[in-house]
């Protein structure tokens, strides 16, 4: 007899079916798993046994043989203990093997017979939704198994729990939904803590506003990575589709929160020495890196230029595309990665060059200490940088000084959620995100205006890239002033303006 699990493997965010086959036969006592499984999948023989043992089942004194089809598909992970120990009980009788035949089966196993949370649940819900099926997985992951709709989700503590419902003599109920709420701006820094700085705060609505790339430059503690941490509280909170797409990365990388669905745009700030695999993905599993985990959110990149070249390089074709592919020799993965990026840096190596607060720190090796240092940002990195400030020191005088009812980020953020309501109603996107086939369509221009432009970008030297990139900005900024119809020259002006930084 040979008695079938279903259960699946991931393929980056996308599922493959795994069918857990179970034999037992006349032999020698063996505990065999074949199938391509890696080192944590053939560890499991010896979780599957001592957790049976501590139900009190013994293993037949025969041949076990677990094929995990199809062969030829690599299997990774530990959540092929569960399978393989309830194909096991069903090879044995101890279970009805027609009973399992509509669930998908994920889960990890203690010594005791517990089982463990794994990661990949909410996307395998879904993979079993789409099908018809049901899900048994961890009670740990049932909340997040809830959110892939209406389907049957059993989630047992222990192994215990799930042979009594089986059988019939224990009813297991409903997984209950958390309640973490998400939504709100705790933990982010208000607008209105930030002082002075009123073009860097202009500069950084109209990227939260269009979905721009923003680099700071400056000294230190000027404010720069302070500006950053006020971007998440002026976006808008993630729509039920961008929830779904950012939580199904987070899961298959195990890093959902409580409640198994993440409601708040991420934010990602890995520091300066993070490798190449950890920024776009990759390493021994292709595990998604911190680019696709800040997709539909911001990717922030503090002091941009002592990141490795290499590592920075890496970004360019997401930024473009949207989406990371991993290439191996045997499988290609792909990843989504539509995020923000947000960049600081300082303008030289010391940190202080045309620091006009404090001359006796000012950099004394300008200006090639500045030159330097700056070219470790490429040209192809800085051209898909759509808006570039300067974010001077701010005096000591000016931090003392107390502002008459500063503009918090709740006031911002309602500037912003309107500036991309026309956005959508006019293209269905962002301007960040318009495709330059639809530029023409959708970006029109004063006749005025467009002339500026042209002479404008020629005597600057602005690249293909860089003139759609201008024309996107401007586009934001016309719609910050509810100018739904044409851009304006003024309008072009002030895009020019954080294209043409004359320290870039």
């Amino acid at each position: 007899m040979v008695a079938r699990i279903n259960t699946v493997t991931f393929k980056g965010i996308d599922i493959e079916p795994v069918d857990v086959q179970v034999q037992i036969a006349s032999g020698l006592p063996s505990f065999s798993i074949v199938g391509l499984a890696d080192k944590a999948v053939a560890e499991s023989r010896e979780r599957v046994r001592a957790a049976l043992h501590a139900l009190g089942i013994a293993m037949p004194p025969k041949r076990v043989t677990v094929n995990l089809a199809p062969a030829d598909v690599a299997k990774e992970g530990s959540h092929y203990d569960l399978p393989i120990a309830l194909g096991l009980l069903a090879a044995l009788d101890i279970l009805p093997a027609v009973a399992l035949t509509d669930y998908v089966v994920m889960g990890e196993l203690s010594l005791d017979g517990g089982i463990r949370r794994v990661s990949g649940i909410l996307p395998a819900a879904i993979h079993a939704n789409t099908h018809g099926q049901g899900l048994i997985c961890p009670h740990e992951c049932g909340a997040e198994a809830l959110w892939a709709g209406e389907l049957d989700v059993l989630a047992p503590e222990n192994l215990l729990q799930i042979i009594n419902h089986m059988k019939g003599t224990q009813v297991l109920g409903k997984p209950e939904t958390a309640t973490t709420d998400q939504t709100d701006t705790a933990g982010f820094t208000d607008l209105a803590a930030v002082k002075g700085q009123d073009s860097a705060k202009r500069a950084l609505e109209i990227a939260a506003a269009g979905g721009h790339n923003l680099l700071m430059s400056g000294p230190p503690g000027s404010g720069k990575s302070m500006l950053a941490g006020c971007l998440p509280g002026i976006l808008p909170p993630l729509t039920s589709r961008e929830a779904l797409e950012t939580s199904i990365i987070h899961s298959v990388a195990g890093t959902l929160p409580a409640d198994g669905l993440v409601r708040r745009r991420p934010f990602r700030d890995p520091h300066h020495s993070a490798s190449l695999p950890a920024l776009v993905g990759g390493g021994h599993k292709a595990n998604p890196g911190e680019i696709s985990l800040a997709h539909n959110g911001i990717l922030f990149l503090d002091e941009i230029a002592e990141f490795a070249r290499n590592t920075l390089e890496s970004l360019r074709q997401p930024m473009e595309t949207g989406q990371t592919l991993i290439a191996r020799a045997n499988h290609h993965v792909t990843y989504p990665a539509r995020f923000q990026l947000i960049a600081a840096m300082n303008p030289c190596k010391c940190g202080y060059l045309g620091d006009a607060t404090n001359k006796q720190r000012e950099c004394n090796k300008a200006p090639r200490c500045g030159l330097d240092y700056q070219m470790k940002l490429s040209g192809p990195m800085l051209d898909r940088m759509d808006i570039r400030i300067d974010v001077p020191a701010v005096a000591l005088s000016d931090l003392s000084r107390t502002e008459t009812a500063p503009e918090t980020s709740k006031i911002v953020a309602q500037r912003v959620q309107k500036a991309r309501d026309i956005q959508f109603k006019r293209q269905k996107c962002l301007n960040a995100h318009l495709p330059a086939a639809d530029i023409d369509e959708n970006i029109l221009i004063s006749d005025d205006a467009k002339q500026y432009l042209v002479q404008s970008a020629d005597k600057l030297g602005i690249s293909a890239r860089g003139y759609h990139r201008l024309l996107r900005v401007a586009r934001t900024i016309a719609d910050m002033d509810e100018n739904k119809s044409h851009i304006l020259k003024h309008h072009i002006a002030e895009s020019l303006s954080y294209r043409n930084n004359p320290n870039y």
